[in-house]
């Protein structure tokens, strides 16, 4: 067992194993909701979210936000806001867990054409505090606590 990897179980912290898409990002496994889903890892987005085609699919209740999305090439894009939603990452589990609603097709279409399979969502900086993350890049794990 790794140094890093003992320190943090001692220290209360789920490891989640992570693997690598064909065009480089992180993904992991997550259920919303009760709901199994893929989402990419992205510390670079401000906030977790689901794309609008799968509202249904994880049970979730959107209403219309103010908030305009930006990312991946994307700018100025429609959002919803889903709250008080169950995360739960392996053994890791939060409740009352807001989601970003928009259309992720540009992600999903930015990776099938790289031949990577599409996503769910995007697990983003808001989740990675409030589980207080460490990512292991070495060992493709993320820790939460």
């Amino acid at each position: 067992m790794s140094s890093l990897r003992k320190f943090l179980t001692e220290k209360g912290y789920h490891r989640i194993k992570l693997t690598t898409t064909a065009t480089n990002h992180l993904e992991l496994s997550a259920e919303i909701n009760g709901v199994q889903g893929n989402f990419i890892l992205d510390t670079g987005a401000s906030s977790s979210c689901v794309g609008k085609d799968v509202v249904d699919h994880f049970k979730l209740f959107a209403e219309d936000s103010d908030v305009r999305a930006a990312g991946a090439g994307a700018t100025n894009m429609l959002t919803q806001v889903s709250t008080k939603n169950t995360l739960q990452i392996k053994d890791w589990r939060k409740k009352k867990i807001d989601l970003v609603v928009f259309d992720l097709s540009h992600v999903n279409q930015a990776l099938t054409d790289h031949d990577a399979e599409k996503v769910h969502g995007i697990i983003g900086a808001d989740v990675l505090k409030k589980g207080k993350a460490v990512i292991d890049y070495k060992s493709k794990c993320l820790f939460l606590k």
